[in-house]
């Protein structure tokens, strides 16, 4: 696939990504477009629903306590990209976890009390990108799509770091999500782009996920047992 990798004094991962599509899933139209063969689209979506379902029920079946473990080292490793990521004043978007998804709110605390903004996504549509409410402690909440809690009355901000729980992801730095496409449509229209990182367990890596034109990768993505660092030209 073209890949390099090599180790880094921190047990972390450089992932260097191909120029082009690690899948040759398409080719350009004339116009420079990319085009996909329908019949090609339906299968990845049919695959893809299936390792989503798959990987769900197994991070599901993941004990308590090395949920906890990991998410405590996802929470540091995220604490070192954040403060040497270069962004003067960074204003963080993180996520409220839901069906065993890794929980950072102790880490939202730690930021918030270090004087970063937090900031926490808002699914306000089927189809339409997602916006960011301001977080605090003691936020007053509401619930939105699939019943998920955010700020009811935050500040609406626009972040310049974005954290993304991955159901799935690659060595190229492409997150398998619930297939609603939030982020990517999110990620698609935001300018400058954030700084994107994705997060979720070592047992969530999948060879490649078949991407497809609409799909963005992550800068950055955080397991419990290391940092996978996805390179990619930034706009």
């Amino acid at each position: 696939m073209g890949r390099s990798v090599k180790q880094t004094d921190r047990d972390e991962f450089l992932v260097i990504r191909p120029a082009s599509s690690p899948c040759m899933q398409h080719e350009l139209q004339a116009d420079g477009t990319p085009s996909v063969d329908p019949e090609q689209a339906r299968d990845v979506a049919r695959w893809r629903k299936a390792e989503r379902e798959r990987l769900i029920k197994a991070r599901l079946l993941l004990p308590e306590p090395v949920r906890m473990k990991q998410a405590a080292t996802i929470a540091a490793r995220l604490g070192q990209i954040v403060a040497t990521s270069g962004i003067a004043a960074p204003a963080v978007s993180v996520y409220w976890p839901m069906r065993g998804e890794p929980d950072l709110r102790a880490w939202m605390h730690a930021l918030f009390e270090s004087g970063v903004r937090v900031a926490l996504p808002v699914a306000t549509a089927l189809a339409q990108p997602l916006v960011f409410r301001e977080w605090y402690p003691g936020t007053r909440l509401a619930r939105g799509l699939w019943n998920i809690p955010h700020p009811a009355d935050g500040k609406l901000i626009v972040p310049n770091v974005v954290i993304a729980p991955v159901v799935g992801f690659d060595l190229q730095g492409y997150r398998l999500g619930y297939g609603g496409g939030f982020f990517d449509r999110t990620l698609a229209q935001m300018n400058p782009k954030p700084l994107t990182i994705g997060v979720g367990y070592p047992e969530a890596e999948l060879r490649t996920i078949f991407p497809q034109p609409h799909d963005i990768p992550m800068d950055w993505v955080v397991t419990g047992s290391g940092t996978l660092y996805a390179h990619m030209k930034r706009g």
